[in-house]
């Protein structure tokens, strides 16, 4: 037999009941022996009339009335204690399997559950015990598989519709150039273009992915990678990078980049900055307002950054971290990959810290994170993990 937990819980239960049945028996055994003494007060050589006319010495007698009385609850004792034992080891075995009844229904649905049946769950409803607790646990548990899985899914459909969209206009441009027979060299031009700006936005997705995977990687692990770096020198990088776009569409731009030293992935972090100031310029209006903040207080430092733009409703603002969510219609500049603030999330769990959005009232959004100041984490230098790939 296979040392189940029902069987290993009934073995307990029936030894603990017939060591106490034992001990019981033994103790009223040596009770009526030492008791039963009523000669012990009697002169020596008394006899003792029996009913049957018989006379025995009193001490004869005395023996032959411990040694009846002691066979008699010898056996009875044991007769009771075999009945007990038996009916104690059976209910003990019934109430286990009771008690242990959520459990196999636990095994059981884990072992119907696929794709198609991530939707079952125990749905306990007995006591409100531990093994309650454990079915409550195990129901919330398949709830937030369920939802991983269904955001999973979601994310590679969006993944491939994003990246089938750029390689559909690219087929589709050379076949109906290449099916002109009349085209000249400046269509051939113009077609070269399309397919350029095309290759450019699946690189930049497929980059995007990489950056993603590896930043949810090394989330709640050591990173690959540690060195002292400052937020506000990667923020002003990318201020810099955008600068174009932002005189096209004139935006003004306050900042006040005071020092925010932080330990990781200097990779990382500035692909943490340049989202956050492209998502501000993208999803601005003309002659709109960006405002970037950095600084430190000697356990976190942070980046604020805020944009004016369209308005957002509060209750939309969870689901902007999803992958492939840009947030609503937009106004300017060129459609993004819909994975910047997912990106910003990944790489702000892989570095201990924390980003927060909130709508502003009027339009656009504040986007802060907060990490753990170099002066907080010791920085241990590393080759980066994109070096090794």
């Amino acid at each position: 037999m296979r040392p189940t937990l029902r069987l290993r819980l009934t073995l307990l239960n029936g030894v603990l009941l017939v060591g106490a049945g034992t001990i019981l028996v033994l103790l009223a055994w040596l009770l009526v022996r030492d008791a039963l003494r009523p000669t012990d007060e009697l002169l020596p050589g008394t006899t003792v009339l029996l009913a049957d006319g018989r006379s025995l010495d009193a001490g004869e007698w005395q023996r032959q009335l411990v040694d009846a009385a002691s066979r008699e609850l010898l056996v009875k004792g044991l007769l009771a204690l075999l009945a007990i034992s038996v009916v104690g080891v059976a209910g003990a075995y019934a109430v286990a399997g009771r008690a242990l009844r959520p459990l196999h229904q636990v095994t059981a649905t884990a072992q119907r559950l696929g794709e198609a049946t991530l939707d079952q769950r125990i749905g306990w409803s007995g006591a409100d015990d531990e093994v309650a607790e454990l079915a409550k646990t195990f129901d919330a548990m398949l709830d937030r598989i369920a939802a991983a899985f269904e955001a999973q899914k979601r994310f590679v459909a969006n993944a491939s519709h994003e990246l089938r969209t750029p390689l559909a206009v690219m087929r589709t441009e050379i076949d109906v150039t290449l099916s002109d027979d009349e085209a000249d060299a400046a269509e051939y031009r113009r077609m070269a273009t399309v397919v350029r700006d095309a290759s450019e936005r699946a690189n930049g997705l497929v980059d995007a992915l990489l950056v993603l995977a590896r930043s949810e990687a090394q989330a709640g692990r050591r990173l690959g990678r540690r060195t002292e770096c400052d937020l506000a020198a990667g923020t002003a990088n990318a201020l810099s990078a955008v600068r174009r776009e932002v005189e096209r569409i004139g935006l003004r731009v306050q900042t006040s980049l005071e020092p925010a030293p932080v330990v990781g992935d200097p990779g990382l972090l500035d692909r943490l900055a340049g989202n956050l100031i492209e998502n501000a310029v993208r999803y601005n209006h003309l002659h709109g307002r960006i405002t970037v903040r950095t600084g430190t207080d000697g356990c976190t430092s942070w980046l604020v950054v805020a944009n004016t733009g369209f308005e957002v409703s509060p209750g939309d603002v969870p689901g902007l971290f999803e992958p492939f969510r840009r947030g609503g219609q937009e106004r300017t500049g060129a459609r993004g990959s819909g994975l910047g603030l997912s990106i910003v999330r990944a790489v702000c769990d892989a570095h201990g810290g924390t980003v927060r959005v909130f709508a502003q009232p009027g339009g656009g959004l504040e986007v802060t994170v907060t990490l753990p100041a170099a002066d907080a984490v010791p920085a241990v230098a590393g080759p980066s993990p994109a070096g090794r790939s």
